[in-house]
């Protein structure tokens, strides 16, 4: 993860290149909110899934900047005064504490525009289907049918009691279509067969479910030193969790019967996942 890490940074650098003029302090609070920090986990999911399929190095870490950049824009939002309200992320002031809350809002703009840019552009693939399917999918996965609409709901059931249905369709759309999304992004680059490329979606859907139990375990057990958030925000905010919903140890339970099955989708390619099956287990061991 480290590795690909430094790769996808490298490709930020390129991509979010700082510029002079009146518009210098927007790209300042872009690349603020973009580089150095983070696991890089969904830009890792682009990256291993898109080997699996010999996809060139070069245009899979364009693909994994740009979901980095797409996050980054939602991270951004969400961590403003009329969502979350939260003063840190990654460790650091969050992006509208360290500028002002205007500039966090066209950043958070700006990037996402960014993030489809960098899809639709003639380097990131030759073949201009590969493209679109790419702008296609991030577009579903972001939207009001994905993270937007999750984000939605999360909102409007702030001290709501949700059963576990709720929570899990909830987690899907805020967190799981990106994660899902980022894996399947390896396979639309390798123009994978319809077989195999749902069998990478299946395990980035069952990865995504696994991630955000293992972030709501967190948020109740965790530290700030160790997440680089601030902890216990879900509670205070009245959020309907799978960890409010089961309690931590049933809740742990589910999250790793989730990492098995998320492995499992990747069977029939052999050791060539057996990072991808290891980042499985790595997304509910975590401890930021």
């Amino acid at each position: 993860m480290a590795r690909i890490a430094g790769i996808v940074e490298n490709a930020l650098e390129t991509l979010l290149p700082p510029v002079d003029g009146a518009e210098a302090r927007l790209v300042e609070a872009m690349r603020y909110a973009t580089l150095g920090g983070g696991k890089r986990l969904r830009a890792f999911l682009v990256m291993e899934t898109a080997n699996l399929f010999s996809v060139s190095e070069t245009c899979a870490a364009r693909v994994a900047a740009s979901v980095e950049m797409l996050h980054a824009y939602s991270l951004v939002h969400d961590d403003l005064p009329a969502m979350d309200d939260d003063d840190l992320r990654r460790g650091k002031p969050s992006t509208h504490k360290a500028f002002d809350e205007a500039t966090a809002i066209l950043a958070g703009d700006a990037l996402q525009t960014r993030a489809f840019e960098v899809l639709a552009e003639h380097d990131t693939h030759s073949d201009p289907e590969a493209r679109c399917e790419l702008v296609a999918a991030l577009g579903a996965a972001s939207g009001a049918r994905g993270m937007a609409g999750g984000q939605m709901i999360d909102m409007v059931t702030e001290g709501q009691v949700l059963d576990g249905p709720a929570v899990t369709r909830l987690q899907a759309l805020k967190t799981g279509r990106l994660i899902q999304y980022s894996a399947e992004a390896g396979a639309i680059l390798g123009r994978a067969p319809y077989r195999q490329r749902h069998q990478i979606v299946a395990f980035g859907r069952d990865l995504g479910a696994a991630f955000q139990i293992a972030d709501d375990l967190l948020d109740v057990e965790g530290t700030a030193e160790e997440t680089g958030k601030t902890m216990g925000k879900d509670a205070a905010a009245g959020k309907a969790t799978m960890v409010s919903v089961l309690g931590p140890e049933l809740a742990r339970s589910h999250a790793d019967m989730l990492a098995r099955q998320a492995a499992d989708h990747l069977e029939g390619f052999g050791e060539r996942a057996a990072l991808l099956r290891a980042l499985a287990a790595f997304v509910v061991e975590r401890r930021s």
